[in-house]
């Protein structure tokens, strides 16, 4: 039984869902100690109980202390298993979350497995859905995993409503990956997605955005796309469109700022990370280091910044895998190698 502290350095939910994925992956049993205890409200909240108990369903788990508020649980796996799952967070909490969770506990299934769910696509401190779609599955299916995504309606705090499917097919191999070429992307697209707000809101967005990138001589396509919701909302995600160059960012509309300075802050936020030659971005890195533990080779990349979400997840897939990240900086871009144990 691996035993993890959930209130170790970033101590969010992030440990809990990450931890109950690996044991899923691995077929190790683990306990999961002080979920999220250095939070405001501290325990298990309602989309971290998604997450866990979709992963219970796909391989067969039993599981102590699964309740809204827990502070601890125990998980032991099962034998993966496929078919489909329909589940609602039940508020506007982030489907991508749960989504990526369950992707790692899956991301050796023999049987194609399908999950539909309903929930926020859109919202604070979570990736968006074009972010999942176009920067995070991209990546996955280079490594061999083989997923398909489909929209169906935006979801937006406080109601959310969104609905997403995603298809996981059966996976042979995960396969490393060498992102270590540094490269001078000028290929830009994006998203901005709008639902029961103005339409000039999203065009003043995007007029911001291709403002920036034009000053920097960098190529643009910016999409907008109106959807129906039942909350209104607004946001842009743009990525990189340059092979080995896995960048994005991601701006959410909230009152009180400008269109315009969403736009221009996430345009900027981006380039700012192509400047230095990452060739993934902080976010995707977070994401990726399990991944990068599971596959058998070395694998390798560059990122602008070591986050404290980064180096949680590192000390969590260690207690898992016998795979050693070794992490060097040069000049201001760190260079991440994942080698064996």
């Amino acid at each position: 039984m691996i035993t993890i502290d959930g209130s170790y350095g970033e101590g969010g939910g992030q440990i809990l869902r990450t931890a109950v994925a690996l044991s899923a992956v691995t077929g190790k049993s683990v306990e999961v100690t002080n979920i999220r205890a250095n939070r405001p409200n501290p325990g298990i909240k309602p989309q971290h109980y998604t997450s866990i108990k979709i992963i219970k369903e796909l391989c067969n788990a039993s599981i102590e202390g699964l309740e809204i508020g827990s502070n601890r649980i125990v998980f032991r796996p099962g034998k993966l298993k496929g078919g489909r799952y329909r589940f609602d967070v039940g508020t506007a909490g982030s489907i991508v979350l749960v989504y990526q969770a369950c992707l790692l506990a899956a991301v050796q299934t023999t049987q194609p497995i399908t999950l539909h769910l309903k929930g926020g696509t859109d919202v604070k401190w979570s990736p968006s859905w074009d972010y999942f779609e176009f920067v995070f599955l991209p990546l996955l299916r280079k490594m061999g995993v083989q997923v398909d995504a489909k929209l169906l309606h935006r979801g937006y705090y406080p109601k959310g409503g969104g609905e997403a499917e995603i298809s996981i097919k059966s996976i042979e191999n995960l396969r490393s990956i060498r992102l270590d070429k540094t490269l001078d992307c000028r290929k830009v697209e994006g998203i901005i997605h709008i639902a029961n707000l103005p339409e000039h809101i999203a065009t003043r967005m995007k007029h911001a955005a291709l403002k920036v990138f034009i000053n920097k001589n960098i190529e643009s396509n910016i999409q907008i796309v109106r959807d129906s919701s039942l909350s209104p909302g607004t946001g842009i995600t743009l990525w990189t469109k340059c092979d080995g160059i896995h960048l994005g960012k991601t701006g959410l509309g909230e009152r009180g700022v400008s269109a315009e300075e969403i736009g221009r802050r996430t345009a900027e936020g981006l380039i700012e990370e192509l400047y230095l030659h990452a060739t993934v971005d902080i976010n995707l890195f977070d994401q990726l280091i399990p991944y990068m533990a599971l596959a058998k080779d070395e694998s390798i990349c560059f990122v602008k910044e070591i986050s404290k979400h980064a180096e949680t997840c590192i000390w969590l897939v260690s207690h898992f895998l016998d795979k050693k990240f070794e992490i060097e900086k040069k000049d201001e871009i760190y260079k991440v190698r994942a080698l064996s144990g």
